[in-house]
C-alpha cells in the first residue's frame, strides 16, 4: 500500500510518518496542497491523508479535484481540528472516505488508514483462484493459465502480472509498481521494471484480441486495459474449500 500525507504542521506530519514507517508502509509527505496536487498527477496512491487547512490548496480542494479528475482516486482521509458535524459532512460529501480530528493517537490513525484502504481496494486476502477472461490466476501456486495452459513465469513476473490484473484500467506509476513488487525502488533500475513488463506482456500474450493489453502511460507508468464487454465483471473469484 502506498500513502501520501500532506500537512503544514510538522509535528503532525512527523507523527503520521513515524506511524506509517513503523507499520512498514511506503509513503510520501508534503507540507502544502499544491505539491500534493502535482504528485497526484504523477503518482499512484492507495490512501491520501490531507490536512483541511493548508497553503497552496486546502484539503477540500484536493479531495474535490481528485474525485473529479482521477480515473481511480485513492481513499482520501481529511485531517482536521474541526469537530463540528456540518464540517465533517461537507468533507464527506466532497468525496473524502473518512476524517481524523487532531490530535489523535497513532493506533487510531493507523486503524483509520487500514479501514479506508480495505473499503477502497480489493480484499487483502483474495481468493486462491481468480479468472479474468481466458486467464486464470492460482495464488497458492503462483501460476497463471491462459485457456487452461500454464504459462511459465518467474516469481517477480507473476507478481507483476497479478498486480496489473487486480488493477484493471487503473494507471499505475512506476514508483507504485516498484514499491508493490520490490518493496524498495532505490536499488532497482528503471530498465528492470520495463524488462519485467515486456516479458509478462509477451509470455501471457497480452494483446487486445486476448481481451487484455498493457499500455505504456508516457511519463507515468503502465496501465492494463480490458477489451471486452464484460470488462466491469472481469474478475470472477472462485471460492475454494480446503
Amino acid at each position: 500500500m502506498r500513502i501520501a500525507i500532506a500537512d503544514d504542521d510538522l509535528e503532525v506530519l512527523n507523527q503520521i510518518s513515524s506511524c506509517l514507517e513503523a507499520a512498514g508502509y511506503n509513503y510520501d509527505r508534503f507540507n502544502n496542497g499544491k505539491d500534493l496536487l502535482v504528485a497526484l498527477r504523477r503518482e499512484t496512491y492507495d490512501v491520501v491523508l490531507v490536512d483541511w487547512n493548508m497553503p497552496g490548496a486546502t484539503g477540500i480542494d484536493v479531495v474535490k479535484w481528485g474525485t473529479e479528475n482521477l480515473d481511480s482516486p485513492p481513499a482520501f482521509i481529511l485531517i482536521t481540528s474541526r469537530s463540528d458535524k456540518s464540517d465533517v459532512v461537507k468533507g464527506l460529501e466532497q468525496g473524502a472516505s473518512d476524517y481524523i480530528v487532531k490530535p489523535e493517537s497513532e493506533e487510531v490513525i493507523l486503524a483509520r488508514i487500514e479501514a479506508a484502504a480495505r473499503r477502497k481496494q480489493q480484499p487483502a486476502k483474495p481468493e486462491r483462484f481468480q479468472t479474468y477472461g481466458p486467464y486464470r490466476i492460482d495464488r497458492l501456486n503462483d501460476v497463471i493459465e491462459r485457456n487452461g495452459e500454464a504459462i511459465k513465469l518467474t516469481a517477480k513476473e507473476f507478481k507483476v502480472a497479478a498486480l496489473f490484473f487486480e488493477n484493471l484500467n487503473r494507471p499505475l506509476s512506476r514508483s507504485y509498481i516498484f514499491s508493490q513488487i520490490w518493496g524498495n525502488m532505490g536499488d532497482i533500475a528503471t530498465r528492470t521494471l520495463d524488462m519485467h513488463v515486456s516479458r509478462v506482456r509477451s509470455k501471457l500474450e497480452l494483446r487486445p484480441h486476448n481481451g487484455f493489453a498493457i499500455q505504456t502511460v508516457f511519463g507515468f507508468g503502465y496501465r492494463m486495459d480490458a477489451f471486452f464487454e464484460e470488462a466491469d465483471d472481469a474478475r470472477e473469484a472462485e471460492t475454494v474449500t480446503s
